[in-house]
């Protein structure tokens, strides 16, 4: 009985034949392949490697550009300092991130992956490297196989060497984002350094080695999340990376040697394996869509390339839309991608809004709790209060302090006084009335403080005047 070519193949167990439960991983040497979408893509992760590496040694008016000062408790970011009291902005923030990921992968799928993700930019740069010290794929699968010899042990080694450098200076930039990076560039010469920068330069060190240099394709697939629960945002209109497959079957080898017959029956692939050598996941994209695809598009300008030397139009492997293979309307714009937008659009603007309004000053008033109210030996009925004044901003003010309250009331303290940038200052202060001039009820007060170089610089806040009962 003839078998089924496109029936699984299964192995019988029962009748002394065995069955791995662990397969060894295979290797993925990968073919470098240049093209237009390569271009982009180098272009990407150069900027975001830059971006990533640049960005701790930014100088904004003296000081770091950005900083986030956990022991201090506050982010700078670039002349602004945000404090615990603006952790909703950090969670706005990273709800407009996920809409924004759901968004582009609604339109064009895993371009994330491709392009920006740091498992794909890092280990792009630990595959230079290793093009670099090695060869191309073809040269590296014979180095894999030949004994060890001077050369191998000099280029792998360097190899590693490079790697080593690469990720520690990952990890040093990292920690550089919560500690001073210029401190802490001088005492890794002085060797003091401590123990939590030693770990957490340390850890980075080894997760960037590991997973850049070895895992690699391993993370995509197996730690990633995002390779799992994408299939629920994809539709047929979302833009994929596809093999057209009425135009490449059935496939032939030697398409410029082929008789004329013979090329009428045969599409335009010509099964090279191209598209399969230069895959980052080592998937073959002819096989249909596959979750493991991160959509970087290496098979598309070596499927293009090869087309090019055959005389085939480009095209075979591109970017497109399932109904668009099967030769039906794309509809871009879409329910789903609309409302992304709209949420993203609404979001980002009571975002914006909240930031531009955001006053970097807080104002908080806690009475006396061990009183009520006292009657001072002048006779005048006083309250105290303790005013927690913190200047968010990164710059030094000087400023006015002024109450609002029933008439008669007055505020015994000073009115202005100086407060250095991310500094907190605690003032008592006390406020009262002559009871036999006025008659005082308990009303609400407000304490304002205003920047003297800076009128928009202005916070209030509302508290309470207790006067003793009739």
């Amino acid at each position: 009985m003839m078998s089924d070519p496109k029936r699984i193949k299964v192995t019988d167990a029962t009748d002394g034949g065995s069955v791995s439960l662990y397969s060894k991983r295979e290797r993925i040497q990968v073919k470098s392949v240049s093209g237009r979408f390569q271009f982009i893509r180098d272009v990407t992760i150069l900027a975001t490697m830059g971006l990533y590496l640049i960005l701790p040694w930014v100088r904004w008016n003296g000081q770091q550009a950005v900083l986030f000062d956990l022991p201090g408790r506050q982010f700078r970011i670039f002349g602004a300092s945000f404090w615990p009291q603006d952790f909703l902005l950090l969670s706005w923030i990273l709800i407009l991130a996920a809409f924004a990921l759901f968004f582009v992968t609604v339109l064009a799928g895993r371009v994330y992956c491709g392009y920006v993700c740091p498992q794909t930019t890092w280990t792009r740069f630990f595959q230079w490297i290793e093009f670099w010290c090695e060869g191309d794929r073809h040269s590296r699968i014979k180095m894999d196989n030949a004994p060890w010899t001077t050369s191998k042990i000099i280029r792998r080694g360097s190899k590693h060497v490079l790697w080593l450098i690469l990720a520690l200076l990952t990890g040093i930039t990292f920690v550089g984002y919560f500690s001073p990076i210029t401190d802490l560039i001088t005492r890794l010469f002085s060797f003091s350094w401590g123990g939590w920068e030693l770990f957490w330069v340390g850890f980075f060190t080894v997760a960037t080695y590991g997973n850049a240099g070895f895992m690699r394709e391993q993370v995509c697939l197996y730690m990633c999340p995002y390779a799992r629960f994408q299939s629920v945002m994809f539709d047929r209109d979302t833009l994929i990376v596809s093999y057209d497959e009425k135009r490449g079957e059935p496939r032939g080898r030697g398409a410029k040697k082929r008789e004329q017959s013979v090329v009428d029956e045969k599409g335009d692939c010509i099964d090279c394996g191209m598209c399969v050598q230069v895959c980052p996941t080592g998937i073959d994209i002819r096989d249909g869509l596959q979750y493991e695809c991160i959509t970087c598009a290496a098979c598309v300008d070596a499927c293009d390339d090869v087309m090019e030397h055959i005389g085939k139009p480009p095209g075979l492997i591109r970017y497109t839309t399932e109904n668009a293979l099967e030769g039906l309307k794309t509809h871009i714009l879409r329910p789903r991608l609309i409302g992304y937008g709209l949420i993203l659009v609404i979001m980002g603007s009571l975002f914006m809004a909240t930031l531009y309004g955001r006053v970097p000053l807080q104002v908080d008033v806690i009475r006396d709790r061990n009183q009520l109210y006292r009657t001072a030996s002048s006779g005048e009925v006083e309250n105290i209060y303790r005013l927690e004044i913190q200047n968010k901003s990164q710059s030094t003010h000087r400023y006015r302090l002024t109450m609002k309250g029933p008439e008669g009331l007055k505020m015994n303290n000073r009115t202005e006084f100086t407060l250095e940038g991310s500094k907190t200052l605690s003032l008592p202060v006390t406020v009262s009335y002559d009871p036999y001039i006025v008659e005082m009820e308990s009303s609400p007060i407000w304490f304002i403080v205003t920047a003297l170089d800076d009128p928009d610089l202005e916070k209030r806040h509302e508290s309470r005047f207790i006067a003793p009962g009739r």
